[in-house]
């Protein structure tokens, strides 16, 4: 029988830690002590931050972004090329896009990827609202920069299909993108040089 070594606040910290990608229990208890003893210099800010962030963000109705402005800076852009839309898959690929500086378009996050193993079918996605966005005239292409992975290129082909009905035209990302890597873990140079050879779907 395992004994309970802290108070409530602690193992609640403990628990809520462990929820993260990439913390299992041993690491965010680590990273719970870690915090405590560093109570004024980093746990303090840090709720600070986090009521701040669960205050003011909020997803972007437009792109699915996450910003505190409504729509997004992103979207406000009056720089950007409004006539191609990047999809991809989460936040977190558009923000490696960015990183890279290698596009300057508008973009649309999905909220994932097809999955009908895990039960994530096309509603659960934010199509639609791409579909609704494509169809605009100013928009003549539709760049989809999913994952190389085998949900990829299945949620790839249905939004080929789905896009089929508008008049943009759609390419994916040039094959310089690793099966099987996700586009938060890579270099600039590679996504620099996938944006640059996209081809015509």
């Amino acid at each position: 029988m395992s004994r309970k070594i802290a108070g409530p606040e602690i193992e609640r910290l403990i628990q809520l830690l462990g929820r993260l990608p990439g913390l299992g229990h041993r690491s965010a208890r680590k990273a719970a002590l870690s915090l405590v003893k560093r109570r004024n210099e980093l746990l303090l800010p840090l709720a600070d931050a986090l009521r701040d962030a669960a205050e003011r963000l909020s997803e972007c109705q437009t792109c699915g972004n996450i910003d505190t402005l409504q729509p997004c800076s992103i979207c406000r852009d009056e720089r950007r090329d409004a006539s191609l839309i990047v999809v991809v898959e989460e936040i977190g690929d558009l923000w490696a896009l960015e990183r890279a500086g290698v596009i300057n378009a508008r973009y649309h996050v999905l909220g994932g990827h097809l999955s009908p193993l895990d039960g994530i079918g096309p509603d659960r996605l934010n199509i639609p609202k791409l579909i609704e966005r494509a169809s605009d005239p100013v928009v003549t292409e539709v760049l989809i920069a999913l994952s190389s992975t085998v949900e990829g290129a299945s949620t790839v082909h249905y939004l080929r299909d789905a896009l089929a009905g508008t008049e943009v035209a759609v390419s994916e990302l040039a094959k310089g993108v690793p099966v099987g890597g996700e586009l938060d873990y890579l270099d600039e140079g590679t996504l620099s040089a996938a944006i640059k050879a996209r081809r015509r779907m």
